[in-house]
């Protein structure tokens, strides 16, 4: 394995607020790293935040043990999140800086060698179709599909198909969580999704597994992997998408690619106290 080609993750940290408490760590590439520290493939994180908040936000990543290259960015991005059961309900604080021409020309610098790699975006602004051609070329190209549908507004977060479709021309795999499928007009449907002309969509659909559309089928795959109810699941798509891509890289058929990565998160979770 130690040939492998690396995977990676590229995206924006995040400082979070759960309820009244302090904010912590957050956003795509922390959480994604969780994952990545699991697998047995070369793995790098690319990761941007203000200089002020990398104090905060870095020593945490890094102490995950994935190999982390840091960019300073103007703001971070901050958001709230409170849970109703499984339900979500996030608020935007402030939005992260979305990534330069010159930031996107860094990071493809440093994924040099790289075979996949999953863009983690938290709000549509922060990736534009330009940036994700150049992430792509010479590699696979995941997406988590925030980048589609949340709006970029302070306060409650809002979803809207109101995308470019261009983002979508480079991306092998679309992660999508339920309601951002649903904000899209598919839903769980898998014709629908098949018609966004991506080769791999998968919707992540918390307990109840996931779904996975190809050009070829449409599969539910359940989870045996549930953690208690108590456990915070913050985070738990981007640790999905990392491991669905680790798993895919490797050379892991889609469906079995995400039994993989639910198993992966079940045991992320009932790891972590809530």
């Amino acid at each position: 394995m130690s040939r492998a080609r690396p995977v990676a993750v590229v995206g924006n940290l995040a400082l979070d607020r759960r309820g009244s408490g302090p904010l912590r760590p957050g956003g795509g590439p922390f959480h994604a790293a969780r994952a990545l520290r699991t697998a047995d493939r070369p793995a790098r994180v690319l990761a941007r935040c203000a200089a002020g908040d990398r104090p905060t936000l870095l020593p945490p990543l890094v102490a995950l043990g994935v190999p982390v290259a840091w960019r300073a960015a103007e703001r971070t991005a901050v958001f709230a999140i409170a849970y109703d059961g499984e339900r979500r309900t996030l608020e935007v604080e402030a939005a992260g800086s979305p990534w330069s021409a010159e930031d996107t020309a860094w990071a493809a610098t440093a994924l040099a060698g790289v075979g996949w790699v999953h863009v983690a975006p938290l709000l549509r602004s922060d990736f534009d179709a330009t940036g994700l051609a150049l992430l792509a070329s010479g590699r696979r190209l995941s997406l988590d599909g925030q980048g589609l549908v949340r709006v970029v507004r302070d306060g409650r977060l809002e979803l809207d198909p109101d995308y470019d479709p261009a983002l979508l021309e480079h991306v092998t795999v679309l992660k999508l969580a339920e309601d951002e499928a649903e904000a899209l007009g598919g839903g769980i449907d898998g014709e629908a999704l098949r018609g966004l002309g991506v080769p791999e969509v998968v919707v992540t659909l918390g307990s109840r597994g996931s779904l996975v559309v190809t050009s070829r089928s449409a599969r539910r795959i359940p989870t045996s992997a549930l953690p208690p109810a108590s456990v915070d699941p913050t985070g738990a798509g981007d640790a999905f998408a990392a491991a669905y891509l680790v798993a895919r890289a490797g050379g892991t058929a889609p469906g079995t690619a995400a039994r993989r990565a639910s198993s992966v998160v079940g045991g992320l979770l009932s790891g972590r106290t809530g």
